[in-house]
């Protein structure tokens, strides 16, 4: 996952504790999350997959 959508996960979030998110940034976080734990878990099976071989 590309460090500009980490950034912008964080700064949503930053802007959700502090004073919400309007409609769109809840979708465009949700969609981010997604992808990011998407990333994650394919991170994850590819260094599973290395101590099996």
């Amino acid at each position: 996952m590309e460090q500009f959508k980490i950034d912008r996960i964080n700064e949503l979030a930053r802007k959700a504790a502090s004073e919400g998110l309007s409609a769109e940034e809840l979708s465009e976080r949700d969609e981010l999350r997604r992808e990011y734990i998407c990333a994650v878990r394919n991170n994850l099976r590819a260094q599973l997959d290395l101590f099996r071989a």
